[in-house]
């Protein structure tokens, strides 16, 4: 494409991998129905009833009888409780959901070590090469639910393809307990029909923005010109030129570095003001730091964690040569990372900090002069 005297070469698109995300079918409530069988066939809310907290508080999932209701995530509990008064309300225990996810996630590993966790109920899987040297990521996906099912008695649903984009947007396609394949051949049309709001990060006011310019599914997405879309959309403009194509060589980042030190912030209202975003990157950038000091530990690699209001974690890393150690880079860094990948329109409702690849202090390094300066 050409613009004046610039020219903008389309990226490559890597149709080589095989990559799985596999989404547990509303988790939290599932896990409850699971170990209370009386519950089977009622609608379930996983957050504290309002009457006990004053009407305060929101909903963390909900199971499909209540999603009839139109209860959904990140609702409020009181707005659930009057769309379905007889819903059965239950407080969420995050720490048994965990010790549940890391049974589901020792299943994973069956296949491959390459597994990036979104969140306790998602993760992607790289199986290009994996454990059992299976050359089908479909007929891997296939033993995973079976054997979830068997082994922790709850359903998932999965995403086959060959990024992650289209393989999370896969894995909602056909829900509960589904199975959508997408090969490089079938992915432009299965893209051209997809409505808008289905694309994967386009949020609530991106959508409306979108409508308005007559954008209504992917087709009409694709007519769009690359300058355009970043004149509307800034750099999520330029992200979504690039996913309607089917383009997404992200790679799935394993997490193998536990050794960490790191700050998180939930808010409570969500955070719709970039500057806000940086201020509160800041605060924590300065919490690390003294964290790390505190440690005597310098660490290379900087990770930011960002929830949206509908629950969707992301985690994105940046590793480097030498250390860091001061607050000012640690924020650079962080802050970077969200101008890459921030979506401010979608509300934040956590932020979060990290520093990986940490090693000991084990001296500073004290700057002497070579010779005597009043000589100069």
């Amino acid at each position: 494409m050409q613009i004046g005297m610039l020219t903008f070469k389309d990226p490559e698109n890597d149709t080589s991998r095989k990559i799985i995300h596999i989404d547990m079918d509303a988790f939290y409530a599932s896990v409850e129905e699971r170990d209370h069988p009386e519950y089977s066939g009622k609608p379930i809310v996983i957050a504290h009833h309002p009457r006990d907290t004053g009407g305060k508080g929101v909903v963390t999932t909900a199971n499909y009888e209540a999603r009839k209701f139109g209860i959904h995530s990140a609702m409020s509990a009181q707005k659930a409780y009057e769309l379905c008064p007889k819903a059965i309300f239950i407080a969420p225990r995050m720490s048994y959901y965990k010790a549940v996810s890391l049974t589901i996630r020792s299943i994973y590993s069956r296949y491959t070590d390459i597994i990036e966790p979104l969140s306790l109920d998602e993760a992607y899987l790289d199986v290009t090469k994996n454990k059992q040297k299976m050359k089908s990521a479909t007929l891997i996906a296939r033993k995973i639910q079976r054997e979830v099912w068997e082994e922790v008695h709850l359903t998932c649903s999965a995403g086959v393809s060959y990024n992650k984009f289209i393989a999370k947007i896969a894995s909602d396609y056909r829900k509960p307990a589904g199975l959508t394949v997408v090969t490089p051949d079938k992915a432009q049309k299965f893209l051209e029909v997809l409505p808008i709001e289905k694309f994967y990060g386009v949020g609530k006011k991106t959508v409306e923005k979108m409508k308005k310019l007559e954008i209504e599914t992917g087709k009409d997405l694709l007519r769009m010109d690359q300058m355009d879309l970043i004149k509307h959309f800034g750099k999520m403009g330029y992200a979504l030129y690039r996913r309607v194509r089917g383009i997404d060589n992200n790679p799935v980042e394993a997490e193998r570095e536990r050794k960490s030190v790191g700050k998180e912030h939930t808010y409570n209202p969500f955070l719709l003001d970039e500057d806000i975003v940086k201020a509160e990157l800041g605060r924590m950038a300065n919490e690390v730091q003294q964290s790390l000091r505190a440690n005597k530990l310098h660490g290379r690699a900087v990770v930011l964690k960002i929830r949206y209001a509908d629950f969707d974690t992301m985690t994105r890393r940046k590793s480097f040569i030498d250390y860091i150690e001061n607050a000012e880079a640690i924020f650079n860094k962080a802050w970077d990372l969200w101008e890459e990948h921030g979506m401010i329109e979608r509300e934040v409702r956590l932020l979060g900090i990290t520093i990986t690849q940490l090693d000991p202090i084990h001296y500073e390094n004290i700057q002497l002069p070579l010779w005597d300066t009043g000589t100069l």
